[in-house]
Formats: C-alpha cells, structure tokens, sequence
C-alpha cells in the first residue's frame, strides 16, 4: 500500500524537459539562501532601532521597488528574451546585497532597498516565460507546481537555518548567504541551460484562449488581479507583522518564528504537486481554486483573534499553507493561460507586479496599523495586532467575492464562445 502510493506521488514529477529541472535546482538553491526577507522587519526593528513606520516605509520601498522590477522584466522578456533578463537579475542582485549590509541610515535603506528590488525582480516574470519555452503546454501547471516546490523546500530550510546564522553570527551572515547564493543558482543556470528564443512546444495553431489582445482590456484578467492582490497581502503578513506578532505576544525565538515556517514549505513540498495532479485529472475550475485559497486564508487570519495559546500558531500556518496551496499555483496557470503568444511577458509583468503592490499594501497597512496603536493608545479597544488580524480576514472575504464574480465572469465568457 506504502509502496502503490509513493509510485503515485513520484508518478507526479515525471514528463518534465532537463531544462525544468535545472530551473528547478537553481530556485532551490536562490530561495535557500533568501533568509534576509522572513528576517527583515526584525532586523530594521530590533538590529537597527527602527519604528513601525520607519519599517512600514522601508517594506513599502521594496514593494514599489518590486512593482517597477517586476514592468521591466516582463518588458524586457517580450523585447530581449527572458534569458538575458534572469542572468543580469540574479548576478546583479547578488553583489548588492553584499552591499546592502553596510547601509544602516533609514533613507540610505529605502533607496537602496528600491534599487536592489528593481533588479531582483525583473526576474520573476522572465522565469514565468521561461517555464512556457522550457514545458510543454500539458505541463505548465505542473511545471509552475514543481518550481514551487522547489521555493518552498528552499523556504522551509532557509528560515531555519537564518534563525541559528541570527543567533550565532548576528543579521549580516544573512546578507552574505542571500547575494552567494543568488550567484551561484545563475552560474548554474547559465552553464547548463542554453537561451532559447522559441519554444518548440508553442502551439502555432491555437496562439491563445483569450478573448482580447490587449492585456488593458481585458476586464475578468483585472477583477481576477484584484483577489490575487488581495491573496498576497495576506500572505505577506507572515513577512511583515507576524514575525514581530511572534516576538511580542508569544516571546518566541528567531529559531521558533523559523521552524513555523519550515512547516509551511515542508507541507507544500508533500501536497502541492499531488494535489495540483489531481486537480489536472478531475479538469476543477482554477478560478474556484483561487478563490478556495482566500477563504482559507481569511479564516487563517482570523484565528489570530485568539491570542492566550500558542498552539494557534500552527493552525494558523495550516490554514494559510491550504490557502497557498489553492491560491498560488492556479493564479499562475490562469493567468498564462489569458495570454497570447508573444505577449507572455507583459501579462506575466502585471501578474506579478500584483503581489508586488501586495507586498506594498500588506507591509503599510499592517505596520500602519501597528504604529497607530502604538502612539494613539484609544485607537482600537482590540489593540494593534488584533485590529490587524480581523481587517485582513474581512480583506480576504472581499478577496472570495471578487474570485466568485471572476468565475462567473469566465462562465459567462464561455458561453459566448461556444456557437
């Protein structure tokens, strides 16, 4: 029985191109090695002295310095080539942040905080692009799945690992592990992988499922977006607020904060791909899956309500991982799939400056709240963190009503097409 079912679960990762792989290994090793981010409102609070809202700007500079690299990578895709563009991110982010650690003046962070994210994230959307050159088409969801896995098997060790460098070496072993490891996932990118203009699984017949060429017209595309944003900036408190909630309210370690979200990535790492297999066999509407994810992860936020155990902090975690698990993966595969061809980039740029203005809002709206608690005592008779929790769950019912009217909305498109 042991046997039949570990058949199935590595049945799951076969079909992949050597080149999937290979990207597979290099997100793995970059996402590793990304420890300053779990860590960085901890490291501008307790390292540097800062306040809420010096922090909030700070998260905010990299939020916009996201948005901006996130436009110019999928411009650029489109224009040079995704190849190109993921060289030049990575290598180029990594040298910076060996940099970064010997800036400590609250204006010198958010500059260069901007800076460093405009290039670190014109990688994303080029990686998006390269998954529809390097997979086939049956494969992309599974693919983007697997590319996942990959950052949340990085992810659940680097946290960990971040949280002893923390306690042994102090924050600025984290900058120098963050710029080492970015280098070396490119140079074994570069060296095993050869650029590739057109992909040999594009499919010339059928350019695309869209109903519109232009990305600025297509309405669903954008109300689909909008609980995408909404998906992300509840999911990027678990960067912004909650590290700070852990510390604070339960007196827990760099080390304890970690293992919770080695947690997260170990669970993604056992379920997503079976259940992004699974959801392939059946054909479930992704739209629904989407919107399945913001409700998880709305319930998740408001379980932080109860805060006199500990204990909630796991149940939490798993809400918000299901939520991940749902949201992340079929957002991706969505929105490739409203794309025509040669206009990957561009679609994918706006897809993933989406969470880049979630990690804008996620990061000023959480640290707005709290520094408002701080200095207007009278504010919220819940308090700081627990105003907080119960505005980001309501976000997330918002978030589910907006996925329910994009599934109608494609239903309603559907029916249009069919004669």
């Amino acid at each position: 029985m042991l046997k039949q079912a570990l058949i199935r679960y590595f049945n799951n990762f076969k079909g992949f191109s050597r080149e999937i792989w290979i990207l597979t290994l290099m997100t793995f090793i970059n996402r590793a090695g990304t420890m300053v981010l779990p860590f960085l409102s901890k490291y501008l609070k307790e390292d540097l002295h800062f306040d809420y809202d010096q922090v909030g700007w700070v998260l905010f500079s990299f939020g916009v310095g996201s948005m901006v690299g996130s436009w110019l990578g999928g411009k650029l895709s489109d224009k040079i080539g995704f190849y190109k563009i993921m060289i030049f991110s990575l290598f180029t982010s990594g040298i910076s942040f060996f940099i970064l650690q010997f800036i400590t003046s609250f204006i010198g962070l958010c500059i260069s905080i901007f800076l460093i994210m405009c290039v670190a994230d014109m990688f994303r959307p080029a990686m998006f692009v390269s998954l529809g050159a390097y997979a086939k088409k049956e494969n992309r969801t599974r693919a983007l799945t697997l590319v996942r896995l990959a950052i949340n098997l990085g992810f659940a060790a680097g946290p960990a690992m971040g949280g002893l460098i923390i306690m042994n070496i102090g924050y600025k072993g984290l900058f120098w592990v963050d710029g080492a490891t970015c280098i070396l996932a490119i140079l074994i990118f570069w060296y095993f992988v050869k650029e590739k203009k057109h992909s040999k699984y594009q499919d010339k017949e059928h350019p695309g499922e869209i109903l519109t060429h232009s990305v600025f017209k297509d309405k669903t595309f954008w109300i689909f977006l909008a609980c995408c944003s909404i998906t992300g900036i509840l999911f990027f408190q678990l960067f912004t607020t909650l590290p700070l909630y852990h510390k604070e309210q339960f007196d827990l370690t760099e080390f304890q904060t970690g293992l919770l979200m080695m947690m997260n990535g170990l669970l993604i790492f056992a379920l997503e791909m079976p259940i992004v297999s699974f959801v392939e066999r059946k054909q479930f509407n992704k739209v629904k899956l989407v919107t399945l994810g913001a409700v998880c992860m709305a319930i998740s936020l408001y379980l932080l309500l109860f805060n006199q155990w500990a204990g909630i902090l796991i149940i939490m975690m798993l809400f918000m991982t299901f939520g991940e698990m749902f949201a992340f993966p079929f957002s991706n595969s969505f929105a490739m799939s409203r794309a025509p061809k040669g206009h990957e980039g561009r679609y994918m740029a706006i897809f993933t400056m989406s969470y880049s203005l979630s990690h804008i809002l996620s990061a000023k709206i959480g640290m707005g709240i709290l520094d408002a608690e701080e200095k207007v005592k009278f504010i919220s008779y819940l308090g700081g963190y627990q105003s907080n929790w119960l505005f980001m769950g309501t976000l997330g019912v918002i978030g589910s009503l907006l996925g329910i009217w994009t599934y109608k909305l494609v239903k309603k498109e559907q029916i249009i097409r069919t004669p």
